[in-house]
């Protein structure tokens, strides 16, 4: 029996793929072992956001050749997508997948796992590809990510997702009821809705994302849903009220907002401004107080000067929100952000991010102690951590908890203090 591993770089949506692919090949037969271990076969789903992604992608090649230099190394995903040729000069590589090849990954592996003389590449043309492949993630964590949409259409000007994902394209309201259902069956009590724009879902099927929340609430065994990364202008008033009402959906927003500056907001080609952002915050807050809101950040983008990163800090000390994801800009190829003047220096960039990294711990301790004294709902995850077991409140807050293996994957009631609050403990 052929052993396989896999290693996951990127988004949760990566993670639902990467899943579907081990589900495939333990049908067959190969047997799943840890990333860490030896094995016949390693499997590497990459992002390419960045160009740290992709630097942590040849590390990754070079530590399976040092854990066995004859395994068979198949490199899938969004950096295989668009540097496919770059990927296969890579030394140990076998197998190159793009993004819609990689959940076909039986119909291209050698099943001898023969070491090639030359890369076997298979990427297909992923801006004509409309396929659209569900999946979830299931076996690895209580929480199960939902892969409900793929691909995008808005072609900002620092992202290369389109190039890498395709057009933005989902199943129908009752294929992904059905997934959901699949995931419900074998045990998931907290599924997060997954994709590159889920609040697209439905539109090409004349469907909306409104429907499938609506239709998630009445499927049995699961406790929790939670949105992911949703654009502003998609998060609409109707889904807001559905979520401040509902039963399961989580009060927990990931909203990326990538500048607060309007001027850099138009370079970006982002379809809102700082006001409609502001009102947007405003609204979650009012029709759910305790809510926890994520906002995604880029600085150093070109074009962002000093003033206009200064117009994004006194910004994001305006409004309330729970955490910052802070990214630094990194050129892409074949990206409309390359003509754009001025250019940041690496090293002020980095200095933005320390900046923005820094506002984002104090507001996130401030969120958290609101909640110091309070009894939450904890949905607690397996594994034994020196003693303590880890969970999550409706509101994302991480608590930690003594070990007991009887409440794995349950919901249990904790009075939160700075003892079991993960991030403000000691």
């Amino acid at each position: 029996m052929a052993t396989v591993a896999f290693h996951t770089l990127g988004c949760k949506l990566n993670f639902s793929e990467t899943s579907t692919m081990s589900k495939k090949m333990q049908s067959v037969g190969y047997e799943k072992v840890e990333f860490d271990e030896v094995s016949d076969v390693y499997v590497i789903n990459t992002c390419s956001v960045t160009e740290e992604a992709n630097k942590k992608c040849r590390q990754m090649i070079k530590r399976c050749i040092r854990l066995n230099p004859n395994a068979y190394i198949v490199v899938c995903g969004c950096y295989a997508q668009l540097e496919a040729q770059q990927v296969a000069d890579i030394e140990g590589v076998d197998l190159v997948l793009g993004s819609n090849e990689k959940t076909d990954i039986l119909d291209h592996i050698d099943p001898t796992l023969t070491k090639a003389s030359s890369p076997v590449i298979h990427v297909g043309a992923i801006l004509k590809d409309k396929r659209f492949k569900p999946g979830f993630s299931s076996g690895d964590r209580t929480r199960t990510f939902l892969k409900v949409q793929d691909g995008c259409d808005y072609f900002c000007t620092y992202c290369t997702i389109p190039l890498a994902r395709g057009a933005s394209r989902s199943g129908t309201l009752e294929e992904t009821l059905m997934e959901a259902r699949r995931a419900a069956h074998l045990g998931a009590k907290e599924i997060i809705l997954t994709g590159v724009n889920i609040g697209d879902f439905g539109r090409r099927n004349g469907e909306s994302f409104l429907q499938l929340v609506q239709g998630l609430e009445d499927i049995e065994g699961v406790e929790r849903y939670r949105i992911s990364s949703i654009e502003p202008n998609l998060l609409t008033e109707e889904v807001l009220q559905h979520v401040a009402r509902s039963r399961k959906f989580m009060p927990h927003f990931h909203i990326p907002l990538q500048s607060g500056c309007d001027e850099v907001l138009k370079l970006m080609h982002r379809r809102y401004d700082t006001a409609f952002f502001r009102s947007k915050v405003a609204r979650v807050m009012e029709l759910i107080p305790d809510a926890f809101i994520g906002i995604d950040v880029i600085v150093g983008t070109n074009g962002e000067t000093a003033e206009y990163f200064q117009n994004t800090v006194d910004f994001l000390e305006e409004i309330p929100y729970a955490f910052l994801h802070v990214f630094t800009y990194s050129e892409r190829p074949n990206t409309m952000a390359l003509k754009i003047t001025p250019v940041v220096e690496n090293g002020e960039r980095h200095r933005r991010n320390e900046v923005l990294q820094r506002l984002s711990q104090r507001k996130h301790e401030a969120f958290l102690r609101r909640f110091i004294g309070k009894e939450m709902n904890v949905l607690l995850e397996s594994g034994n951590h020196d003693g303590r077991m880890y969970g999550f409140t409706e509101n994302y807050i991480k608590v930690a908890v003594p070990y007991d293996e009887t409440k794995d994957n349950t919901i249990v009631r904790v009075l939160l203090d700075e003892s079991n609050i993960v991030d403000l403990a000691k």
